[in-house]
Order: C-alpha cells, then sequence, then structure tokens
C-alpha cells in the first residue's frame, strides 16, 4: 500500500502513457532510469545491478521488459519514447558497461533494485521499488536513507557541514520543501518544488560537495500541505446523495484537490488519455507485428468475422473483445498504451470503456466522467491493496481493472455511484486468489484471455448493480481480503515465472523458442 501523499488518478491510476509489456517492469524501470540519469549529470560510464534472487526481476527482468526500460531511461528517454524497444543495443552503443549480478538479498518487496552507476569518475548508489503501475520509490541515495516518488522536482544538495550560508540560501528559495538529514555524513539536503529552481547559486557556497537536479517523473506534482476529501469508499458512506449521483462527481472532487487543478483541466486530461487509448486500439485492429512475442494478429479476424455475423451474437461483449485484443496486441508490439492500471492490464478497463463509449455513443464528456470513476476504484485499490501482480497475482491487474470498468460501465449507462461502487465490489469478487502465470515469460498469454475475461466480468457486474443485486461485501472489505489473499499468495504464483502455466511443458517449449529465435 502507498504510505507517502495521497494517490493521484493520473499518476497512480490511468498511466503512465508508455511503451512495453509491463508497467511494474518496463515503465517504472525506466522512472528509475531516469532519475539516475539526472543524478549521474548524463549518461552513466558504468552500471551494476543486484536482483534479489529470491524477487521477481532476476527471473523476469530479460523478458517482461524491465531491461529496456531501465536502460532507455538511464539513456535519458521516457517511458514512452519511440526508441525505448532499442535501449540494450543503443546503451551498448554509447559505450556504457552493465553488469548484473543476482545475490541472495531476502529483500522485503519482489521488485527492488540496487543500482550502483559512475560517470566521470563519480560514483551513486541508489535503491528504489517499482511498487505497481508504474508507481516508484527511492528509498537509499548514495548510503543516506530517503523517500523519493518521483512527484517532485527534486534538488539535492551535499555539503560538509551545516553552515549559516547554505542555510540563508535555501531558505530564500521560494516554494520549496526542505528535508535535511544532518546525521548523515556528508550532509544531504533534499529541496523538492513544483517547478526546476534557480539553485545556481547554491554550488558557490562553500562546503557545498555537489548539487543534483532530478526531474519529476510523474505528470501530476504533489505540494505541500495538500489534502484530499477522502480516501477510502467506505468514507462516502452513508450519503444518500450516493443513490441520485454518478461517483464521476466524488472522482472530479477528488482529482481536483489532488492536483490543485480545476475541473475542466481534470476532464480535458482524462480526454487526452481516452484519446490515446483509441489510437491503440485502431493500431491494433489495422495490424501489428514483433519479433519477440508468442501471438500473431488476431484482432481484425475477430472483429470481421463478428462483423460477418459468423460469431455467436455477443453484442457490446464481441465489441469489447475485439477492442481488448487490438490494445493488447498493440502493447505486445511495443506501441504506445496507457496503462490503466498496468501494462499487463492495459486492455481490460480502455477495451471495455471505448466499447460502450462508442455503442452509446457518449461525448467527449460523458466518456471523461467514465474514466474518472473508473480511475477513482483505482483509488481506492491503491490504497488498500496493490495492482503489482508481483504482490498479489492477476487479482491485482485484471482484477482491478474489471473493478474500474464495472464502475465505469455503471456510470455510462446512467447508473449512480452506489451502483457503481457495487458493480466494483462484485467484479473483484469474482477474481480473488487469481494467479500471474505468464507462458514464456511473455506478458500475452494467459494475459490476453484474462482481460477479455475482466471486461465481460465488468459487464455482468455493471448490469448485475444496474439491475439491484446485492453485492454484499463493501469494496473496501472485499479490497482488505484482496490484499491478505496477496500476503498469502506464494512467489511462485506472482509474475515469476515459476509455477502455475508458466511451467507447463508447453510453456517452456515456447520459452525456449523464443530464447533461440531472440537476436545475439
Amino acid at each position: 500500500m502507498r504510505t507517502n501523499l495521497p494517490p493521484s488518478i493520473f499518476n497512480d491510476v490511468v498511466g503512465p502513457v508508455m511503451r512495453g509489456p509491463s508497467s511494474s517492469h518496463s515503465a517504472a524501470a525506466a522512472r528509475i532510469g531516469l532519475l539516475i540519469h539526472d543524478l549521474c549529470g548524463g549518461v552513466p560510464d558504468r552500471v551494476v545491478i543486484d536482483y534479489d534472487t529470491m524477487g521477481s526481476l532476476a527471473t523476469t527482468h530479460t523478458s517482461q521488459g524491465t531491461d529496456i526500460g531501465l536502460y532507455g531511461g538511464l539513456l535519458g528517454w521516457t517511458p514512452d519514447d519511440h526508441r525505448i524497444p532499442e535501449s540494450p543495443a543503443a546503451l551498448r552503443d554509447h559505450g556504457t558497461t552493465v553488469e548484473v549480478r543476482y545475490p541472495r538479498l531476502d529483500d522485503a518487496h519482489p521488485n527492488t533494485y540496487r543500482i550502483a552507476a559512475m560517470r566521470d569518475g563519480s560514483a551513486h548508489d541508489i535503491v528504489a521499488v517499482s511498487t505497481g503501475g508504474g508507481m516508484i520509490e527511492v528509498t537509499r541515495l548514495d548510503g543516506i536513507e530517503v523517500r523519493l516518488f518521483g512527484d517532485y522536482v527534486v534538488t539535492l544538495v551535499v555539503a560538509d557541514e551545516a553552515n549559516t550560508d547554505l542555510g540563508t540560501a535555501i531558505d530564500e528559495l521560494d516554494g520549496v520543501e526542505t528535508h535535511d538529514h544532518a546525521g548523515a555524513s556528508p550532509q544531504l539536503h533534499i529541496l523538492m518544488s513544483r517547478d526546476r529552481l534557480d539553485s545556481s547559486g547554491l554550488e558557490q557556497i562553500a562546503g557545498v560537495r555537489a548539487v543534483h537536479r532530478l526531474r519529476a517523473v510523474l505528470p501530476v506534482i504533489s505540494r505541500r500541505d495538500m489534502s484530499v476529501p477522502f480516501e477510502h469508499a467506505s468514507q462516502l458512506l452513508p450519503n444518500e446523495d450516493l443513490s441520485r449521483r454518478p461517483l464521476s462527481d466524488w472522482a472530479l472532487d477528488y482529482e481536483t484537490a489532488r492536483g490543485g487543478i480545476r475541473e475542466r483541466q481534470v476532464l480535458d486530461q482524462a480526454t487526452a488519455l481516452i484519446g490515446i487509448m483509441r489510437r491503440g486500439v485502431e493500431t491494433g485492429l489495422h495490424g501489428t507485428e514483433y519479433e519477440d512475442r508468442i501471438l500473431g494478429w488476431q484482432s481484425g479476424r475477430f472483429v470481421q468475422l463478428a462483423s460477418d455475423g459468423r460469431l455467436l451474437d455477443g453484442g457490446l461483449l464481441n465489441q469489447m473483445i475485439g477492442y481488448v485484443t487490438a490494445l493488447m496486441e498493440a502493447k505486445s508490439a511495443m506501441e504506445v498504451i496507457v496503462a490503466a492500471p498496468t501494462a499487463g492490464s492495459c486492455a481490460t478497463f480502455p477495451g471495455a470503456l471505448l466499447a460502450a463509449v462508442d455503442q452509446l455513443a457518449a461525448d467527449d464528456d460523458r466518456a471523461a466522467r467514465a474514466l474518472l470513476t473508473g480511475g477513482l476504484i483505482g483509488v481506492f485499490v491503491t490504497n488498500r491493496s496493490s495492482f503489482a501482480a508481483e504482490v498479489g497475482g492477476c487479482q491485482a491487474e485484471t482484477g482491478a481493472g474489471a473493478a474500474m470498468a464495472a464502475a465505469a460501465l455503471v456510470e455510462l449507462a446512467g447508473g449512480t455511484a452506489a451502483q457503481s461502487l457495487s458493480a466494483a465490489s462484485q467484479a473483484l469478487q469474482n477474481v480473488l486468489g487469481l494467479v500471474c502465470d505468464p507462458i514464456g515469460n511473455r506478458v500475452e498469454a494467459p494475459c490476453l484471455g484474462r482481460n477479455v475475461t475482466g471486461a465481460a466480468n465488468a459487464l455482468s457486474c455493471a448490469n448485475m448493480a444496474l439491475a439491484g443485486y446485492d453485492h454484499l461485501v463493501p469494496l473496501d472489505e472485499v479490497l482488505d481480503a484482496h490484499r491478505s489473499i496477496s500476503e498469502m499468495m506464494p512467489r511462485e504464483l506472482c509474475c515469476t515465472g515459476l509455477g502455475g502455466l508458466a511451467i507447463t511443458p508447453t510453456a517452456q517449449r515456447i520459452e525456449l523458442g523464443l530464447k533461440r529465435s531472440a537476436p545475439s
């Protein structure tokens, strides 16, 4: 669970905009790499990476996009950069040497990065965690415990000891939150701001060894004294307005407070993200290719057969299947997608949402409000559990995506906030305990089928909620069970490639074939 500032719909739930098979592996790795790039003042000359042999990354970093994301970030590329798939070769061509080691570290989180980076004789080390859905937390920096999440522009001032001139200069900077590590040697002053500081004078102060400037890697910047109107679904209850108003009203209240922006800006950002999702569907339906891939192009044939009446009549569900498949194919071809809430589940919520928007001919604001309703369900997930399959299996990814989609579909159908919360509860109840066991260590199968069934789950639960079915267990209690089950699931079933379908004879043959065909 996130334990710092309140989550943002656009930071933690609907996003990042990225390329790669996995948000927690590809996009988060790119964000960590970007911070290392900035810490070093450019592309490092040498990098040493330690992945805990008991974690997730030791077995998946080559096949699930960690390498392409991390190396792209080290080069200064953002997660959606078109060059991301070629980053390992580009980093090698730059002259950077990379050493990957696999010690037994028993790290608390399976997605822990321990990285040492050297450039022009200066060395830095960083410990960071990919917490799910592309979110990160830096926990140690050059041996000093820190808590950085990429949601501020950060200026790091390294000094020999406290002195009046430095303290005065820092105090004179506007709009800055400071965090000093007085017991450290050398001292580290962390200056956090919403915009880049004019801090050039700090380097001239006696005793200052270095000044490092780190970009914000999240779209919504945090700020001092920030508060949100609520954090959990239960805090909306009892509220008679829940039976009269849509959940998007609360989503707008939440995100305007979290981001410090106006309602129109929130709606416009949601509309922009829907546009990226739609281009992903169009790209997938047009046809995609990628060498390191298990499944070929299937979405176009499905849509054509459905149009010709050669499939069973699924109505809206068939349209969802086509859109979901197209988005998964775009993701697997390294095209730009929106991780909503993750890349592995990038199609359940967006595919179901877009299909319903098209069938209902919903306008931009209505579609944006539905996206925000799903995003608010994701906020509730973030506050009580996790999106990370490495923590909780596929129940954490497509499970959360199905809950988000169910609530959004209710909104599009004209349902109330109470009905959206009911639909989300039912959808998540249906997938508790779902494992994550990618075949061939690629985020394609059974991920495609689980995204499709997630959309079907969402459609069913949306209609059940609209018809007044009783969900019995409130959403917050379902999320607590979700977290508890995650804590009991063995690591072999949590995106490590060590259990379930991933170790069947067929899956092992597929993975061996991929390794043989991979370029040297």
